[in-house]
């Protein structure tokens, strides 16, 4: 199923609605090279939006670590919204930083990743700390939010 063309004001809305994660006590599950941890949120407002929440921590490279969240528009294709990655691989100019992706409708409409676009942040170094920013830009509630990982730095979203 293709990815409808989704407006840069319905992704910023997707981003803006409060969720609560039905699942706050799903289980890290050990897969080949990594932990994994998946969670699921619903829409705070409309019930019936559903979203799609992991966290993914390597095993083998403390700085290789990533959480995302995704759309899971009833009847439609998975979107993912976001991916919070650590510092353990390069992306395009960025090497071995922290990076946010996130879904732009210029790269839905081009036919590409709808995150494969990324910036760089010294906003975490961790996968605590990139997740404590996943649920904060991402009005995610119905879960703990872990510290910051550097308390000096101011967060808003």
């Amino acid at each position: 199923m293709t990815i409808r063309l989704y407006t840069d004001n319905e992704l910023a809305d997707l981003r803006s609605a409060p969720k609560r994660v039905t699942n706050p006590g799903a289980r890290w599950v050990t897969k080949p090279g990594h932990q994994q941890r998946n969670l699921q949120a619903a829409g705070v407002e409309d019930e019936a939006a559903r979203f799609a929440i992991y966290l993914r921590q390597s095993e083998h490279d403390e700085s290789d670590f990533s959480c995302g969240i995704a759309y899971l528009p009833h009847g439609g294709s998975r979107l993912t919204l976001a991916r919070y990655n650590g510092p353990g691989h390069t992306h395009g100019t960025i090497a071995y930083r922290p990076h946010i992706h996130r879904a732009t409708a210029t790269a839905i409409a081009a036919g590409k990743k709808p995150e494969s676009e990324a910036e760089e942040t010294d906003l975490y170094t961790t996968l605590d700390g990139a997740f404590r920013c996943l649920l904060l830009d991402y009005q995610i509630t119905g879960i703990s939010v872990p510290s910051p990982d550097h308390p000096t730095l101011p967060y808003e979203s």
